[in-house]
């Protein structure tokens, strides 16, 4: 595989023959539900800059598909905005539908995402996509791993740890790679920058756990990068020069603002 990718937004999803396949330019919508605040803002699909200051209000609670639903509707409402939408969903997605639910109602199980949200919001086309890999496909086209090639690996630290796969600009959606099995446990118990926390770990001690699941990954997928993201990556001068991995290991960059950037591309797509 090549280290660098024709385009910096040629970013496609696996099955979706050429969704993707050509730079994105204009303007796109991303929202990002979350456990705590739903947040949107039109996104530059050349730069993944947001074009306005985000609009957040507080996830309702229960986050149900239907009041969350309303909660994204006012997001959209406030820029007036139509055109195709792209939204996380803390959620296993496919073909728009929700197979998991994570820090909302579990009534989500099931729900088609796409279908409620262009109903809630009148948008012309919604795309639907695990918060993670929306991440992923931000610090590919516009971040961190910009321009680079082969198998990346982009991890966000925090209370678990998404991951989002992507693969010479293609991303292979919902691999959940903080539930691989480590020593007897979910990967993400131990590894996540909340078991630091929790367990009031050094940064050493800490280091070694994930050092000891990157280098699960790595055997497993030979990747070409790995990008760790979360708030833990702001401090990322703590733990990096621990690691002892033959991959290259770098700070994620789009931070709070990936999400929905990656969504707005993957949207793109779509209208």
């Amino acid at each position: 595989m090549s280290d660098e990718i024709a385009s910096p937004t040629s970013v496609a999803t696996a099955g979706t023959p050429g969704r993707g396949a050509a730079p994105q330019t204009g303007r796109g919508f991303g929202v990002d539900i979350g456990g705590s605040g739903v947040k949107g803002a039109p996104v530059d699909l050349a730069t993944g800059e947001l074009l306005d200051e985000r609009y957040r209000i507080p996830t309702p609670q229960p986050a149900t598909p239907e009041a969350v639903a309303e909660a994204v509707a006012e997001v959209c409402a406030h820029f007036e905005w139509t055109g195709p939408l792209g939204c996380t969903v803390p959620a296993v997605v496919t073909s728009g539908v929700a197979r998991s639910a994570a820090n909302i109602d579990k009534s989500w199980i099931g729900t088609d995402v796409e279908a409620l949200l262009r109903k809630a919001t009148g948008a012309s086309a919604v795309a639907a996509v695990n918060d993670a890999d929306a991440a992923g496909v931000a610090e590919v086209a516009y971040g961190a791993a910009k321009g680079r090639g082969g198998v990346v690996i982009v991890l966000t630290l925090g209370t678990g740890i998404g991951s989002a796969l992507v693969v010479d600009g293609v991303l292979v959606p919902n691999t959940e790679l903080g539930h691989l099995e480590i020593d007897g446990h979910d990967a993400e118990k131990r590894a996540a920058d909340s078991a630091r926390e929790r367990e009031d770990l050094s940064w050493k001690d800490w280091a070694a756990r994930l050092d000891r699941y990157l280098k699960h990954v790595e055997m497993l997928f030979s990747p070409s990068l790995f990008v760790l993201g979360g708030g833990v990556s702001k401090k990322s001068e703590k733990f990096l020069p621990l690691l002892s991995l033959d991959t290259p290991v770098i700070p994620a960059e789009l931070r709070n603002n990936a999400g929905i950037a990656g969504a707005a591309l993957l949207a793109a797509g779509r209208g």
